[in-house]
């Protein structure tokens, strides 16, 4: 007789009605504070004004707080979507057209309902999701098993970090876990000085990785972002400064970043089929 884990494991592997070529973005850190979840409201909207179509998912259980940079009122969550408490329709929070956040909770382990009755429902839900380009994912800080957990479901990861030995020391912590399970990660150094400040962390970290780590794992630096109190100021205020200040500095950094995952996406669009069903299956394929 089959048990329920047996029952759980078929679902998972149930191949997929309609895999469609959507991008799975992982934003991390090692520690907190790097302005992980700022970055990610503003390159998803620099994302979205390049053309795209792009949904936001809060998968930092923990603190869960993309609404409140994007200040919006997010009455449910994917949680409740699990414990079948409304639909997953009922969560999208619409910041613009194409631009959407799908909630996470603060506090609440999402995983807790991961059952095969609540995933069943839960995949089924989610073929309406299949057209969007970009799915950015911001992750918890730190090397706990959820957070490595969205890091290998994602396509890509992106490593933030800013100009602080704490920091570093913790990014590079994170950067040794995800060689383990993926061939190539980017970063992206947060609130520096200049692009030489940056420039030189980035060829210091990626020194140390490529003498401990595997010889196949790769290490690019796909942007930087100076100190600039139109950050810090946007974030106090709640507001997007990509949208707010579009030709800044500081933006023009963030959609410089935005317009390299474009083609590193349209380059790899051939290469496999994937599917937003597909993304969140290897997400509950441990539980």
């Amino acid at each position: 007789m089959k048990t329920q884990a047996d029952k759980l494991k078929e679902l998972l592997q149930t191949d997929i009605k309609r895999p469609k070529n959507t991008r799975f973005i992982a934003i991390t850190s090692g520690k907190g504070g790097v302005g992980k979840t700022t970055l990610t409201a503003n390159l998803g909207y620099a994302l979205h004004k390049l053309g795209f179509k792009v949904a936001l998912f809060d998968a930092d259980i923990g603190l869960a707080n993309l609404d409140v940079i994007l200040k919006v009122n997010a009455k449910k969550n994917i949680y409740n979507v699990l414990k079948n408490e409304c639909s997953l329709k009922d969560i999208i929070v619409e910041i613009e057209k194409d631009f959407v956040l799908i909630p996470g909770k603060s506090g609440d382990e999402i995983m807790d309902f991961a059952d095969e009755v609540s995933l069943s429902r839960f995949f089924d839900q989610l073929e309406f999701l299949n057209d969007y380009d970009f799915f950015i994912i911001d992750t918890g800080a730190g090397i706990d098993k959820k957070v490595q957990m969205w890091l290998e479901a994602a396509d890509d990861i992106i490593v933030v970090t800013v100009p602080e030995p704490a920091a570093i020391t913790d990014a590079y912590a994170m950067i040794k876990i995800i060689s383990e399970k993926k061939d190539l990660a980017f970063m992206l150094l947060n609130e520096v000085s200049s692009e030489k400040e940056a420039l030189n962390i980035f060829t210091k970290i990626k020194n140390v990785a490529k003498s401990n780590l595997s010889e196949h794992f790769r290490l690019q630096m796909i942007g930087f972002l100076k100190k600039d109190k139109l950050v810090t100021n946007s974030s106090i205020k709640r507001v997007l400064f990509v949208k707010e200040d579009p030709m800044s500095a500081a933006s023009e950094q963030v959609f410089k970043v935005a317009r390299k995952l474009a083609k590193i996406s349209e380059r790899k669009v051939l290469e496999e089929e994937k599917g937003i069903t597909r993304f969140f299956k290897k997400i509950f394929s441990g539980f």
